[in-house]
């Protein structure tokens, strides 16, 4: 999914924190995840594992890749 696939626009919840608190440059907000999670998939779920890579990139900041590790 891309976030225009959550209930809160980005946009919305950066403001949102912002009556709360101060945002700074570089600040990270986690703002969940829309449908498709593996808690919405039937069994036996398709959770991350060992091994796995997760990617994610926003134009004009660059791009972080992830390799899970086992325990």
């Amino acid at each position: 999914g891309t976030t225009a696939d959550q209930i809160f626009p980005v946009g919305e919840v950066v403001r949102y924190l912002s009556h709360f608190m101060t945002l700074y440059p570089g600040d990270v907000i986690n703002t969940g995840t829309p449908a498709g999670v593996a808690m919405g998939q039937p069994d036996p779920k398709p959770y991350l594992k060992a091994g796995d890579v997760v990617e994610l990139e926003v134009e004009g900041l660059g791009r972080q890749r992830q390799e899970l590790k086992g325990a």
